[in-house]
């Protein structure tokens, strides 16, 4: 799966590489800012755009793209679709059955889930460690990987609230894989006590009511929201009305857009960027950008 020599990027000749993110909605997408400030600081002649589509159209599209596409980021609704559409998966993403990266190489689609050592990277940069025991808010693809990234931040019983605890079975069924303990409430009805973190997967603009909301931030502990289009949410206005932390999703994007470069640089997720530690201050940079 690694790229050859003659194939890497930023070598003398290296013809410029076509990549898009793909969601819908995706006006509010960061990833064309980040992928952006990374290759020109790198010196990569690669072209990042965004575009919108739907569940019902991502064959079709995938389907009509040139040679000139080096890879996709993959963002809601269309995980699963990625999933299916990939030749070839990593570990993470069989686990959690979904993809947000597609590299296309050589006739082939390879498929990674870079949300999960994202999401790792920036809680603990949060300071989340020896977590024991967690909440997840919502049921769908993102949540697969936030259990994932619990599981591996050490946590060993998660509670999981849905509006329908039907949708969350699948989740439990990969706590069994885990080993993580998982009990499911509504988002009415969370009776597991205190918990150190609570980790919300609802996308941006998703009603929750304020009563819900208020009860989940009385013991909630620090509220990591993947969301950061639609700031503040429900729920991140109920942690700060509580006076408790509550952080946005910008550290996960920023550090799954650092492997999903380093995919589309080599092919893998594990071999670090040339000067990486310039290039994820410069993204950081930009990310803050107004």
């Amino acid at each position: 799966m690694t790229a050859t020599t003659a194939d890497a990027p930023g070598t003398p000749g290296a013809e410029a590489s076509v990549l898009e993110v793909w969601g819908d909605p995706i006006a509010h997408s960061l990833s064309p800012r980040l992928h952006a400030a990374a290759y020109r600081e790198l010196g990569w002649a690669w072209q990042y755009g965004r575009r919108r589509v739907a569940a019902d159209e991502f064959a079709a599209e995938i389907a009509g793209l040139g040679l000139a596409y080096r890879g996709l980021s993959i963002t809601f609704p269309l995980k699963a679709e990625a999933f299916a559409a990939a030749t070839r998966l990593d570990e993470t993403s069989v686990l959690t059955g979904a993809a947000n990266t597609l590299v296309l190489r050589g006739g082939e689609r390879l498929g990674f889930n870079t949300d999960v050592d994202g999401l790792v990277a920036d809680l603990t940069e949060q300071g989340v460690a020896g977590l024991a025991e967690a909440r997840i808010v919502g049921a769908g693809a993102t949540a697969t990987s936030a259990l994932v990234a619990l599981a591996r931040l050490g946590a060993d019983r998660v509670e999981v609230l849905a509006r329908r605890p039907e949708a969350a079975a699948p989740l439990v069924g990969l706590g069994e894989r885990l080993c993580v303990g998982i009990s499911v409430a509504t988002l009415l009805g969370s009776d597991g006590g205190p918990v150190p973190l609570t980790l919300s997967t609802l996308p941006g603009g998703a009603e929750l009511p304020a009563d819900a909301a208020a009860r989940l931030a009385g013991d909630g502990g620090l509220l990591y929201d993947v969301v950061y289009g639609h700031w503040p949410t429900v729920l991140a206005d109920a942690w700060q009305r509580a006076g408790a932390p509550a952080v946005d999703g910008r550290g996960m994007l920023l550090q799954q857009a650092v492997r999903q470069i380093r995919a589309f640089a080599t092919g893998e997720v594990t071999e670090p960027l040339p000067r990486e530690q310039d290039v994820v201050a410069i993204m950081r940079s930009a990310l803050m950008e107004d």
